[in-house]
């Protein structure tokens, strides 16, 4: 992780948010096609009109087939051709990553970037959200969790029936009015000028083939009929044939067509050397895999015995990796590959080289977004985990993977007060997916200590706390902190952390509780720093409720000591901003931002972002207040990049309004207007406008009236939807540049 250098400049660095990696003028997260698409031309017409918007009624559409078949490159490949239609954005859930039921509702709102900071049903949120808009929401890989989409699909439908829902699965939902489209392996057509899909098996696996060093000659009749025979052996399977064609790099193709024909060996010396005692070797490794004959469709048993085979030509230490990379979700690096998958016979320094023979035989891939970062296929993965559990070493390693993420955990926190801030922000939305996993892993195990769950979940909570995780944050700490746990660091600051969820979220009843907790447990643990971490809990409680007499005498009478680097240090200037809001809300805008002011100093010198932006908002708003004009503009668009930089939408959002107040009073209506459309796209994401605060309400009325009178009810509504149709990325970098 390289070290960050950004300055407090308000400047946003060149980056591009990965969730429109694909096309950031178009609304939506498709990713973007790395590959090149063949034949299906038949499948792709028949998806693209049932996905059309005025098809009538609006039916949920499920791509069903084995896997490997192509049913996510189909779906991703048919949305992209529609996506204009859908001014509201064509929207991917993957479900792969999850491990656990109950968690699809917070995946799909997670993709939808909504920022909601309540604690209401998810299920309102998406739908409040979504109620009058255009958009196709992509539900991929739905086997593993498939009552849970059921029930989230049909939810959605009775609220939003013109909702267009397109799902991939192995097998179909079931749900009133489904529309199924069941997937087929690819044509096998040797025929010289045979059509596109009657040949597409041959022309995808040539396709690889050329890309592996073996293109296949046109005036070589017998090299094509060795192809055909090939793609009719793997029975037209896309997947089973990229595999077949990434062998290629090693075998001839006359070669490769014999060892497909031949029988599979038996389980190989490493596997067979690293079973439990006494347990009986299997006559083939595909006896592991395959259920007894008509168990399985007979193209499901095609698949896995061309991934046994594939599985077969790789050498004993890189089929033990390919093992052991099962335990990730989402995602790996090279560094997470070295700490989880080393051990025996696999040594480190082996690591770098074994991987990337993988991503040569296309068993492992690199994601098409992140550089230096690798993926696996559902069905490889899976192929993976059975061996990992054949070989008695699936609790071993995925031990190995909870305490690796459990490190990294403790890490960013320790760090998170620091300039490696937005590093570890970056890093965390970058590995949710196995931190999600390694946290339930931690909260399963049976035999577990308490209090190792409820650290790592200390830990995970903070950080999915501060980068926009609220729900899944409540989520792990309730279960952590639901069984007793001795007192200490790693307990104090869980529930300080659930505490901090309650106060952004909204539930203040909630935060006094756990207000209260932290408190006895920071006084029980004899830390000074945690006592005052504490405090924030009570004074911002009190602060937004109404109560900000009380507020200040409370956080006013915390002591002041050298700000930490960790968490805590984190929750030392936040006490401090709560006492900066108190003061604010109350109508004393020089002291909040004298208050401020400190927070903004001190944030500077820990290099971080959080607090430093909630920092420029304040002072801001009392700057505006005693009608410092220019300072409250450069202040607000400081504010929004900070923000910006930790992906904070709400106080993105917050400081737009701020900014908009501040512009129009500058004498520039027209910029106020984009602004403000600018911020409601932002304050739509986060499910909640101005939080439901009365005075935040109210002050944003007051700015949008005085921009209408300035600019008449037309100029007004021009700016403000050039604001709305911007892009996320868009509309922060408008903000952010002077004018």
């Amino acid at each position: 992780m390289e070290p960050v250098t950004y300055g407090h400049t308000g400047l946003v660095p060149d980056r591009t948010d990965r969730t429109n990696a694909g096309d950031v003028n178009k609304q939506g997260n498709l990713p973007p096609e790395t590959l090149s698409f063949v034949g299906r031309g038949v499948e792709l017409a028949r998806l693209r009109a049932a996905l059309a918007p005025d098809t009538e009624p609006a039916r949920p559409v499920t791509v069903v087939g084995v896997g490997g078949v192509g049913k996510t490159r189909l779906a991703l490949r048919a949305a992209a051709g529609v996506r204009d239609a859908y001014p509201d954005g064509v929207w991917l859930t993957e479900l792969s990553p999850l491990r656990t039921s109950g968690l699809v509702d917070l995946a799909v709102m997670e993709s939808l970037r909504l920022a909601d900071r309540s604690t209401r049903p998810v299920i309102d949120v998406i739908t409040e959200w979504a109620h009058g808009r255009r958009l196709l929401l992509i539900l991929d890989s739905c086997e593993h969790v498939l009552a849970d989409c059921a029930r989230f699909t049909a939810a959605l439908r009775s609220r939003l029936p013109g909702l267009r829902v397109l799902l991939t699965s192995r097998e179909r939902l079931a749900l009133p009015g489904e529309e199924v489209l069941h997937l087929e392996p690819l044509p096998v057509d040797g025929r010289p000028g045979a059509d596109e899909d009657a040949g597409a098996a041959v022309a995808l696996f040539a396709e690889r083939a050329a890309a592996a060093g073996r293109p296949l000659r046109d005036d070589d009749p017998a090299a094509r009929g060795t192809a055909v025979a090939v793609c009719r052996r793997l029975d037209g399977i896309p997947l089973a044939l990229e595999l077949a064609a990434a062998r290629l790099t090693d075998l001839t193709l006359d070669q490769l067509h014999t060892r497909l024909g031949e029988r599979l060996p038996t389980l190989p010396p490493l596997a067979e050397a690293s079973m439990p005692s006494g347990t009986p070797a299997p006559s083939s490794p595909l006896d592991l895999l395959v259920s007894a004959p008509g168990e399985r469709p007979p193209r499901h048993q095609t698949l896995r015995t061309a991934i046994g085979w594939s599985h077969e030509l790789c050498a004993p230490l890189e089929r033990l990796l390919w093992a052991r990379l099962s335990v990730f979700s989402g995602g790996f690096c090279l560094e997470a590959v070295r700490q989880v998958c080393a051990g025996g016979p696999l040594p480190p320094e082996r690591i770098a080289g074994l991987l990337d023979r993988l991503v040569a035989q296309s068993i492992v891939l690199p994601d098409p977004v992140i550089s230096a970062r690798y993926r696996m296929l559902d069905t490889v993965r899976e192929y993976g985990a059975d061996w990992l559990h054949a070989l008695g070493e699936e609790r071993a390693v995925r031990r190995r993977h909870r305490d690796h993420y459990a490190r990294l955990a403790r890490e960013g926190c320790a760090e998170w007060n620091t300039g490696r801030q937005v590093a570890w922000c970056e890093r965390v939305l970058t590995e949710h997916a196995n931190l999600r996993t390694a946290v339930d892993c931690a909260l399963a195990e049976p035999d577990g200590e308490p209090a190792t769950a409820v650290e790592m979940a200390g830990h995970v909570g903070f950080l999915w706390r501060h980068c926009g995780y609220l729900r899944e944050a409540q989520h792990c700490l309730d279960q952590a902190l639901a069984a007793e746990s001795p007192p200490g660091p790693g307990r104090t600051l869980a529930l300080w952390s659930r505490g901090a969820v309650a106060v952004l979220q909204g539930d203040q009843e909630a935060a006094a509780n756990w207000a209260v907790r932290c408190a006895d447990a920071a006084r029980e643990q004899g830390s000074a720093v945690a006592q005052v971490a504490a405090v924030y809990l009570r004074g911002g409680h009190l602060a937004l409720t109404g109560r900000q007499a009380e507020a200040i005498a409370v956080l006013d009478a915390a002591p002041r000591l050298p700000v930490q680097d960790d968490g805590f240090g984190a929750a030392q200037l936040q006490a401090r901003l709560a006492l900066s809001l108190a003061h604010v809300l109350r109508g004393e805008f020089e002291r909040g931002r004298e208050v401020a002011d400190e927070v903004r100093t001190a944030s500077r010198k820990q290099g971080e972002y959080w607090c430093g932006a909630f920092a420029d908002y304040l002072i801001a708003q009392a700057d505006l207040a005693r009608g410092d004009i220019r300072a409250a503009v450069n202040g607000a668009r400081t504010s929004v990049a900070g923000h910006a930089l930790l992906h904070n939408t709400v106080g993105a959002a917050m400081s737009l309004d701020l900014l908009a107040a501040a512009v129009v009073t500058a004498g520039d209506a027209h910029r106020a207007a984009r602004l403000l459309g600018i911020g409601t796209r932002l304050w739509e994401l986060t499910g909640r406008a101005q939080m439901d605060s009365p005075d935040l309400i109210a002050t944003r009325r007051t700015c949008e009236l005085r921009v209408r009178e300035l600019l008449g009810d037309d100029a007004y509504t021009t700016g403000y939807r050039t604001g709305l149709a911007m892009t996320y990325d868009e509309g922060i970098t408008y903000a952010a540049i002077s004018q």
